[in-house]
Order: structure tokens, then sequence, then C-alpha cells
């Protein structure tokens, strides 16, 4: 499939906003650079997980990441973490699907923004599936596996999201400890609770978000992406004492 790059420009661009609707986008050559990519196929899969229950949600970011494992990331990195590759397959081939699928981007061009053409770091959902997938699939061989971990990011959504936003974290051996680690220490409800009686810290502070700042801040006196993972769980619940009593954890296998 070919897919023509869009030239900067486009965002904040309610003519372009227009032309999504209208389905005029591909027939303007002013849109696009000369630059071409070719990826074998483009299958649909889930792009926003904004709405919805909370299971809906779980459910469209487990077909992201089946679609995303088995095709898109065997596309070149620099090509499937490259903002205008996604923001171009979205507006030029993707479109009835976005329009069926996330029909509020008909009336409200902040929508469209938002769901379509938004910025592709950590807060974009193709972004964390892309990154979740790579990881997964480069580090874990068997398949049962992959999808003890593939549940373990969505059990573990908040805190995935402060690992991906660190770029000194973002890699799929730090990922795969630290949801090791949860696991093992049974305290993924404890990460997704928030701080209380803390007037110090923000409004909506969680002890997973804390744990990763702690980890942020000794670095790089504590290298903590290089630790094998009982080293990491020590500093870990080291990191976490700082915000909640860890005598109270019960280091054990989760089966």
């Amino acid at each position: 499939m070919e897919i023509r790059l869009l030239k900067k420009g486009y965002k904040n661009n309610e003519q372009f906003y227009q032309d999504f609707l209208e389905d005029k986008i591909n027939s303007n050559d002013e849109y696009f650079t000369n630059d071409v990519v070719i990826i074998p196929d483009a299958p649909d899969f889930p792009i926003y997980m904004g709405r919805g229950s909370e299971e809906e949600k779980k459910q469209a970011f487990q077909q992201a990441f089946e679609v995303i494992a088995s095709s898109y990331i065997q596309t070149d990195r620099d090509l499937h973490l490259e903002e205008i590759f996604w923001h171009s397959l979205l507006v030029t081939k993707k479109r009835e699907y976005i329009l069926e699928n996330y029909p509020v981007v008909k009336t409200d061009m902040k929508q469209f923004e938002n769901i379509v053409i938004k910025k592709f770091d950590w807060e974009n959902y193709i972004y964390k599936c892309v990154l979740a997938a790579e990881y997964i699939e480069d580090l874990i061989e068997d398949p049962e596996e992959k999808k003890h971990y593939y549940q373990l990011v969505l059990e573990n959504l908040d805190i995935y999201n402060y690992i991906i936003k660190y770029a000194i974290f973002r890699n799929a051996e730090f990922l795969v400890k630290i949801l090791t680690i949860i696991n093992e220490l049974n305290i993924s409800n404890i990460m997704k609770e928030k701080i209380k009686d803390r007037p110090d810290l923000g409004k909506d502070e969680r002890y997973g978000r804390r744990v990763i700042f702690e980890l942020n801040k000794k670095y790089p006196v504590v290298m903590s992406p290089l630790l094998d993972v009982e080293a990491l769980k020590q500093e870990v619940l080291q990191a976490l004492s700082y915000y909640y009593d860890v005598s109270k954890i019960v280091d054990r296998v989760v089966v």
C-alpha cells in the first residue's frame, strides 16, 4: 500500500478539517510532499480509547495491540514511530473507518485534532499501543507470555503512561521488569490509588506515578533501567515507602 506523506501545516487548519470531512484531501496535491512510503498492508484498528466503559477500552486496546503487533511494527522503526506517517495514513486511508467509529469528529474540529492528528507522544493512543506491541513482541517469545504482559499493561495503564513519558525508561526491558515486579508484589491496585493526606503533592497524585518520579529523580546515580529485577524491586519498594507503608506488602509471586 502506498501512502503519500503530508506537508507540515495541516494542523490547526480548518480547511484541512473540512476537506477531510468532504473527502477532498487525497485530490489536493498541495497537502502532500513528494515522498511516498510503501507498507504491505494497513489493517483497521481502534485509534482512540478515550471514551466508553473500562471493559470497552480494554477490548479496544487489546485489538489495537494485536493488529499493530502483526502488521505495523513489522515496518522500520523510523516509520512506525513517525508522526507524519500516522497522520498521513489516517487522513488518506482511514477516513471512512474514523467517521464510522468516531462520529464526533464530524461536528467538532477539536475532536478531529484530538483523535486523528494528535501529537504523536505518550498521550497519543496509537503511540501507546505501538510501543507496547514493539516492546513485548521484541522481548517475549512465548505467545502465552505475550498475552500475559499485554494484560499487565492493561491492568497498569496509569503507570505505563508514566513510564513511556520519560525517555530514560522508554525501553522494553524496563517496562517488562516493572510489570513483573508489580505482578509479583501484587501491588497493581496500590500503584493506581490516589495518595491521600499529602497537600504538598498534586491533586491527582498516584502511588505508581510517584514511584516512577522517584526513580527518575535518582537517575543517573541509580541506573534503574539497567538493574536486574531483584535490584529494581528494592528500588521500587524504597520509592514507594516515601508515600506508603510497604510493610503491608507481601512479597509473593501471583499465580
